[in-house]
């Protein structure tokens, strides 16, 4: 049979979970229809996700159809849970995207959206809810043209060829495919798929998964129109998931290559001591899997989500990064059975990065937002029986450079010797840290270049306003020394980090140091006659936002605003509505601070007593080690400037 992995993805509250039950349900998979607002969907199966109604967890879930097999991954909705989202979405064949008809393309449909195409993904697209009163298929498809890409065409024809006009719209998506169209008059299926799987085009079907309407259609759309993925011969394999169940550590991945058996060795001094085939919560143990299986192996250690295993390569860290920092406040709790359990939840969700202040004696964990931090509660609560609170959350700010600027490190203690320079330049917006090299290895051999670039990547290099991340900027080797006696690999640890700081504490001194804050991207409905306090609030957090549009009794106000302002707004809005409006944010990346000065201020941040971090430079005289500060540290450098 054909076998494809596909993943359902949506807004939160589209109908994601309904569709995949009814999927489930019309191929004999299930033999009874569960719902979500009964609590006994398939693929809702834990506690929290029955009494939330939505889901928080990826699962699995299996069906056959004519001469398909899918293994159907179910995921979570929320914008808080996005980051397990994109875990998935690195193992997908095939995504199917659920659009509400009712409430059309969201802010967070543009988000999974652009997430599709960042990895690739071919998507069909289920517009939900067709049944509501008011729903026009004509409607809809235009907004999916407009906003997500002119590609987004019905597919659900009657007849078993693509109708005429339907086949000159499809060949319109490509150039040569238009051109071969009108000399022959036919389109091809083949054609067709390929199209799909380029992602030039993308088959919309419509129906109702609560009323079982339109399944039968996106069917045999995904047996038509989906192709088998060619893998290769060698092991690889793709970490997408790791839980824990009954005591176990389960690894979730994907086999991209190969096959893979029990007893193998699958990582140094690690063997498959149990291969299992998961559906929903049940799994049958095999001997043997193939390339296209998703496996789960228990008791596997040091795995991670994102990681390729074999000829498999790790995947790129997810966009979806936290925002907000919250500190644990631990009640009565003893402080290393929570930071335990703290740590057992990080391992499923690095992006939770649980951190022990020694200093402050305090726990601190990142996320994305409040949902999900009443879920780690409840998580702590019912997994480990810990009842614990957390502090009011704070803003993950970063920070970047606004002008080129070149930082010297110099570490000299007694028998030792090492100098960098770096030229730092600012890069898009996005762009996180690059690094490259640009010196000469007759300056600088080529070992001691490898080691620079290594260690500007071995660590999260802070700057220097709040102590924030590094972000958006471009890290290039220029210039530097060693000893052929004295340098060992340390001395160039030492020296490269301290050359960052310095190039950093230079461009604060230069007014080029710049405080980057989280911005949301928000879709605010309030009714009509509230829409000028809406307007008021969002200016007063500085916000920004296009000119309003109605749609029946309802204002909407679409736009951006600073996630440290906006966080607690829907606690507002639902207030000032008496809960009849409605505020769905998304992250929209980092920009400029609204309010760098009163940060600065209020962090109190002193980048020359970070001395994990410092600027300063060791020299050498008269056989001892002595320091210098940053700002003496150009006139002493033994390595002339490349930038002036």
């Amino acid at each position: 049979m054909k076998k494809i992995v596909a993943g359902i993805v949506a807004h939160v509250d589209a109908g994601k979970t309904t569709l995949s039950e009814a999927l489930l349900y019309k191929t004999g998979a299930l033999k009874t229809l569960g719902r979500v607002d009964n609590g006994d969907a398939f693929l809702d199966p834990d506690d929290l996700e029955k009494a939330r109604g939505i889901t928080i967890f990826s699962h699995q879930a299996n069906f056959k159809y004519d001469d398909l097999y899918v293994s159907l991954l179910d995921t979570p909705g929320h914008v808080d849970f996005a980051a397990q989202t994109e875990q998935i979405l690195s193992v997908l064949d095939y995504a199917i995207l659920v659009v509400s008809a009712t409430d059309g393309v969201q802010g967070y449909t543009q988000t999974l959206w652009g997430l599709l195409k960042q990895y690739n993904i071919p998507t069909f697209i289920f517009v939900n809810k067709m049944d509501a009163p008011g729903t026009n298929r004509d409607d809809v498809i235009n907004q999916l043209q407009q906003t997500l890409s002119a590609g987004s065409l019905p597919f659900d024809w009657d007849t078993e060829t693509v109708p005429a006009e339907d086949a000159e719209e499809i060949a319109l998506q490509d150039d040569d495919v238009l051109a071969n169209y009108l000399d022959s008059g036919d389109l091809d299926n083949g054609v067709i798929k390929n199209m799909i799987a380029n992602r030039q085009v993308f088959p919309v079907y419509f129906g109702s998964g609560l009323k079982m309407t339109g399944i039968d259609n996106l069917l045999a759309g995904l047996a038509k129109w989906t192709q088998e993925t060619v893998y290769e011969e060698d092991f690889a394999a793709s970490v997408f998931k790791i839980s824990h169940a009954n005591g176990e550590r389960l690894t979730w991945m994907r086999m991209t290559g190969g096959t893979l058996a029990t007893k193998e060795l699958i990582l140094p001094e690690q063997k498959v001591n149990q291969l299992r085939l998961y559906n929903g919560t049940k799994y049958e143990v095999v001997p043997r899997v193939a390339a296209g299986d998703i496996v789960v192996v228990p008791g596997l250690k040091d795995t991670f989500p994102g990681q390729g295993l074999g000829t498999a390569r790790d995947s790129q860290l997810p966009t979806m990064q936290p925002v907000l920092t919250y500190a644990v406040n631990l009640q009565n709790e003893e402080v290393h059975s929570v930071l335990s359990a703290m740590r057992e939840l990080e391992d499923e969700d690095p992006l939770l990065r649980v951190s022990w202040s020694e200093q402050l004696q305090e726990i601190r964990v990142q996320l994305r937002g409040t949902i999900q931090l009443e879920v780690l509660k409840q998580m702590l609560h019912d997994r480990f029986d810990l009842d614990v609170d957390f502090d009011e959350g704070g803003i993950l700010y970063r920070e970047t450079i606004t002008q080129p600027v070149e930082g010297v490190g110099h570490f000299e203690p007694l028998r030792h010797y090492a100098e960098v320079h770096l030229l730092m330049e600012p890069t898009a917006p996005g762009t996180g840290l690059t690094f490259a090299t640009d010196c000469d290895v007759d300056v600088l051999g080529k070992n001691w270049q490898h080691q620079v670039i290594s260690n500007l990547q071995a660590k999260t290099q802070l700057s220097v306003l709040v102590g924030a991340p590094l972000t958006d900027v471009k890290l290039t080797l220029v210039a530097g020394k060693a000893s052929i006696v004295h340098s060992v690999g340390g001395d160039f640890k030492e020296a490269t980090w301290r050359a960052v700081r310095q190039g950093l504490m230079m461009a604060r001194q230069a007014g080029n140091a710049q405080l980057l804050e989280p911005w949301y991207r928000f879709r605010l409905m309030v009714p009509q006659d509230q829409i000028g306090r809406a307007m008021t609030d969002i200016q007063a957090m500085s916000g920004q936002f296009e000119a309003p549009t109605t749609t029946g009794e309802m204002a909407v106000l679409i736009g951006t605003a600073p996630v440290s302002e906006m966080q607690d707004y829907p606690r507002a809005v639902q207030a000032y509505t008496h809960g009849k409006g409605q505020l769905d944010c998304v992250v929209d990346g980092y920009r400029p601070a609204h309010n760098e000065a009163e940060v600065v201020e209020s962090e109190g941040y002193q980048p020359v007593s970070d001395l994990a971090n410092t600027p300063d430079s060791v020299f050498c005289a008269h056989g001892a080690g002595y320091p210098v500060p940053w700002d003496e540290v150009p006139q002493m450098a033994h390595v002339p400037y490349v930038s002036k």
